[in-house]
């Protein structure tokens, strides 16, 4: 099959690329490599101001990205997948009410005692709730009473740190701030699924031009593979599923230098790849099969061209930004079309430690993928897609859930998802780092979720 558009050929196992980017067995050379000396230390103690400062801000951001939609848009499940806006805004403060409030801050009355059972997600520890299919059935509260809701929940939670609660409820905070951040993804995420089911497309925000750059040439970095280490290292916020940190060994191996982008995939479709099925998992051709794929999610061809859906409504296809709303079988999909194949989670972190993690996230307003910018050394390894590995979301090795009902957090779903890595377009920037692991089932694809093709070496 053939290679990417423009791949340069393999370098010699062992060599180095164009940047000097490698993995070398030797510590003094490569610090991610070499055996674990120490247990990693623990975060420090969140500073309450500090916090309360932060959590001030997370939650107003979250109704800011709310404030463009009617409330008739926050309404709305375009599939069992996807949530109403208005739901992520009140689960989002059922979150710090049922875990920094209820049972903690002595004479707290909840706001409603119904929303308990409306806006609980999936913590059995925390009692029944409603089914997640029908989530746009709940058009009462409406989006204002959500509001007053957040307003009652947010004043409380603040009056708590201002009282600098101890470190268990600062951390539960911390949490909930993160948790909020994944909702806030999801939500812009969930409303570009529902308007692409309108007929009339609308637009989020006003359509904004990507900077103009030149296409970013795909390069092969090397590594030469040896003993490493992946995980949090301990120092700031993570959540449960990145630690332990521990070693791995790796065999030598390449990563392209970026995403696959939107014109190698319409060599892809033209050369048959949604029609051979040989070039798929069994399930995945069951899938694409029973679900008509023929392009990425959001890809539709008007008068001979593709454009695609995004949060400024249809647009003509930006051929050199990075695919995305692909799936897990799409993607293993095309990179064996591509004569390639996916890195795996151990590789991409691997990869990604050293290189700071920053990108074109939510915070750069854009809310769409960008072509890479050209230079040497990998690129868009944070930003503008998450990218799927060929592994499975499991544990890792010693993995234990916290006590309690936030131990549903994360472990409870390791099975049958496959993990990505380096976040998207609408991560919220300081979100993500180089031992975050996302997961979906290999289906799903209303993410923004793209790919890096990798090999032997």
């Amino acid at each position: 099959r053939p290679t990417c558009q423009g791949s340069p050929a393999p370098t010699k196992p062992g060599s180095s690329d164009q940047d000097g980017s490698r993995m070398s067995p030797d510590p003094a050379r490569n610090p991610a490599l070499g055996p674990t000396t120490a247990a990693p230390r623990p975060a420090p103690a969140p500073d309450p101001a500090a916090l309360l400062d932060r959590f001030r801000q997370v939650r107003a951001r979250s109704e800011a990205l709310a404030a463009p939609l009617s409330p008739e848009d926050q309404s709305v499940q375009s599939m069992p997948d996807a949530s109403p806006t208005k739901w992520h805004l009140a689960h989002t403060s059922w979150f710090f009410e049922q875990f920094v409030l209820a049972g903690q801050v002595p004479g707290y009355r909840p706001f409603d005692p119904d929303f308990a059972f409306l806006f609980n997600s999936y913590y059995e520890g925390a009692g029944a709730r409603h089914a997640r299919p029908e989530r746009g059935l709940i058009t009462r509260p409406g989006a204002a009473a959500v509001l007053d809701y957040r307003a009652h929940v947010t004043a409380a939670v603040a009056d708590h740190l201002a009282g600098d609660p101890p470190r268990a409820v600062r951390d539960l905070v911390t949490l909930g701030l993160h948790h909020e951040q994944q909702h806030q993804e999801l939500l812009l995420t969930d409303i570009l699924h529902a308007f692409s089911r309108n007929p009339l497309r609308p637009a989020y925000q006003p359509y904004r031009a990507a900077e103009l750059r030149p296409p970013a040439a795909l390069d092969w970095l090397a590594f030469d593979g040896g003993i490493g280490e992946i995980g949090h290292g301990g120092q700031g916020f993570a959540f449960d599923n990145e630690s332990p940190r521990h070693q791995v060994l790796l065999r030598p191996f390449r990563l392209a230098s970026r995403a696959v982008t939107c014109a190698e995939w319409t060599d892809f479709i033209a050369d048959g790849g949604y029609e051979t099925a040989g070039l798929w998992l069994s399930d995945g051709w069951a899938t694409a099969r029973r679900e008509g794929w023929e392009a990425p999610g959001h890809w539709e061809r008007r008068d001979g061209a593709w454009t695609t859906m995004t949060l400024a409504g249809p647009q003509p296809l930006d051929l050199h930004a990075p695919v995305c709303h692909v799936s897990f079988y799409e993607a293993e999909a095309f990179a064996r079309w591509a004569g390639k194949r996916l890195p795996s989670e151990p590789e991409w972190e691997v990869a990604a430690s050293g290189v700071a993690a920053r990108g074109n996230s939510l915070d750069s307003g854009l809310l769409r993928p960008a072509p890479a910018t050209p230079g040497a050394g990998p690129r868009q390894l944070f930003g503008d897609v998450w990218e799927w590995t060929q592994s499975s979301y499991g544990p890792y090795p010693g993995f234990a859930p916290p006590p309690g009902a936030v131990g549903e957090y994360n472990g409870k779903f390791m099975c049958n998802q496959m993990t990505l890595r380096g976040g998207s377009c609408v991560t919220p920037e300081g979100h993500i780092r180089a031992s975050y692991r996302n997961f979906f089932y290999p289906h799903q694809r209303w993410q923004f979720t793209g790919l890096r093709l990798a090999e032997d070496a």
